[in-house]
């Protein structure tokens, strides 16, 4: 498949989906696979664990859940997206529902979690234009136009555990269940001078469907170092499990005439290889500093492509290439214990990097790099009061919070001729503790 972004004439946005030209490559856009907490933070992972908050990232952290704990996680964002090709500029609006999952100990130094989340999105609506020359018979001008319309992604629900067998020391493991359809469209028609002709040209249209099913592995570690009283280091890394993607990729190619061409390929999708490593060092249960490393390596994936020369369609490499993520992010909490609400607030920041994945293919044949991308977040955690609790026991024993955090983020192109896109996004999250809701015999 192609993306024709030379002359683009319009933009068309969507209610659901990414609202990206470039979710349409391979499984889609990436989703977020943060909570609220660590988006606040740039997305650092690797080195945080707490009793009070669920980190999926890293399956390791499962194990530092308090035996009376018993955590529920919820997140939804609200988006705007402005994205811009030469003068051509268009504005979409997204609200989507993030994650939600929960986190007990099941014995001593056992921790799980299980929850459900999006895992790629593909929703883009838009329209390019491109001259081809003139035609010889006629002296008219011939333009040829796409209209490109795409929809779905894949979702994930997962079960993970984390154990501890000594202190200082921790593993675990998450295993998922990947399942989802997308849907890719792509007509293409001809015009002379600008009036569309179906007398002397055909149109042509594509319909790519995908319906795919398979699952996910993880595994984490974490190490704790003190390195004084008050300061402890944890190192991190997770390993991400690649392997082939279950399911049918139907293509269907329909001319005005009324011949088309249907093709089929199996398991043509690939999950890469992913190595993940971070430290975050922690001083005082107050200042919390982590800085978080990720390759993908998505440069060895496979997606069913089309070859015009040959009409086959299979899998085949090329639509990506290896991507690294950097993460950095920091959480200030001035004290869980005083009786000052404000001063229980945590105040979080961050930023992040992440290379190019995706190989860009234009209409006039251009191969371009995608869009690299780095983002900008800060957030603040409100501990939820309560009036029996009197706003002090409930966050000294078991915290709730309501987590709120603002993203900026730019996709930037390798070149003009791809469209650039600017992301502000609100992430709202509220986590809950069981030990809120426990009925006091004693005032």
């Amino acid at each position: 498949m192609l993306l024709g972004l030379t002359t683009m004439t319009n933009m068309h946005a969507q209610t659901n989906g990414s609202n990206s030209s470039y979710s349409r490559f391979g499984l889609g856009l990436l989703s977020d696979q943060s909570q609220s907490m660590n988006r606040s933070m740039g997305g650092v992972s690797q080195g945080l664990r707490s009793g009070f908050s669920v980190n999926k990232l890293n399956p390791a952290s499962y194990s530092a859940i308090d035996s009376l704990t018993f955590i529920f996680d919820a997140g939804m964002s609200l988006q705007r997206t402005k994205m811009k090709l030469g003068s051509a500029h268009q504005s979409a609006n997204n609200t989507n529902f993030d994650y939600v999952n929960a986190a007990f100990r099941v014995v001593k130094n056992l921790g799980m979690s299980v929850g459900f989340q999006p895992f790629t999105s593909v929703g883009y609506s838009f329209q390019q234009e491109q001259s081809v020359g003139t035609d010889p018979y006629t002296g008219q001008n011939i333009s040829n136009s796409f209209a490109l319309d795409g929809n779905g992604g894949l979702h994930e629900a997962y079960i993970g555990a984390g154990w501890r067998p000594f202190k200082g020391f921790s593993f675990g493991a998450n295993a998922g269940l990947l399942w989802g359809s997308i849907d890719h469209q792509v007509v293409q028609t001809f015009a002379e001078n600008g009036t569309a002709n179906s007398t002397s040209y055909s149109s042509l249209r594509s319909y790519y469907s995908s319906s795919l099913l398979t699952w996910k592995g993880d595994i984490g570690v974490q190490a704790e170092i003190p390195v004084s009283k008050t300061d402890l280091l944890t190192l991190g890394a997770t390993v991400g499990i690649g392997h082939k993607v279950g399911g049918e990729t139907t293509l269907l190619r329909t001319v005005l005439s009324g011949d088309s061409i249907k093709r089929t390929a199996n398991n043509a999708f690939q999950l890469p290889m992913t190595y993940s490593f971070g430290a975050a060092w922690n001083h005082a249960n107050s200042l919390t500093v982590a800085v978080d490393a990720t390759l993908e390596q998505w440069g060895a994936c496979t997606t069913p492509q089309f070859n015009a020369a040959t009409g086959s369609f299979a899998a085949a490499k090329g639509e990506y290439e290896n991507r690294l993520r950097l993460n950095a992010g920091v959480q200030y909490l001035p004290s869980r214990l005083d009786h000052s609400y404000l001063k229980r607030i945590c105040y979080r920041a961050g930023a992040y990097y992440a290379t190019p994945y995706q190989n860009i293919t234009t209409a006039n044949n251009g191969k371009f790099d995608g869009p690299a991308q780095f983002g900008i977040t800060a957030g603040i955690g409100l501990p939820i009061a309560n009036g029996i609790t009197r706003n002090t026991v409930l966050n000294i024993y078991s915290p709730s919070y309501v987590n709120i955090g603002v993203e900026w983020a730019r996709r930037q192109p390798s070149s003009s001729q791809l469209i650039a896109e600017n992301i502000m996004r609100i992430n709202i999250g509220i986590t809950f503790n069981e030990l809120w809701f426990q009925r006091w015999k004693f005032r």
